[in-house]
């Protein structure tokens, strides 16, 4: 029991920093978008 509740919270931890690691990707390239323009 031990062993999968802790697969578990692995498999949503890992989701969670892939999210966040995307999220910041999308804002970035938000940023060079914005640069772009303004040159």
């Amino acid at each position: 029991m031990v062993k999968v509740v802790t697969a578990i919270a692995l498999m949503v931890l890992l989701a969670g920093c892939n999210t966040v690691q995307g999220i910041g990707r999308d804002i970035e390239r938000g940023g060079e978008a914005i640069q772009k323009s303004t040159k």
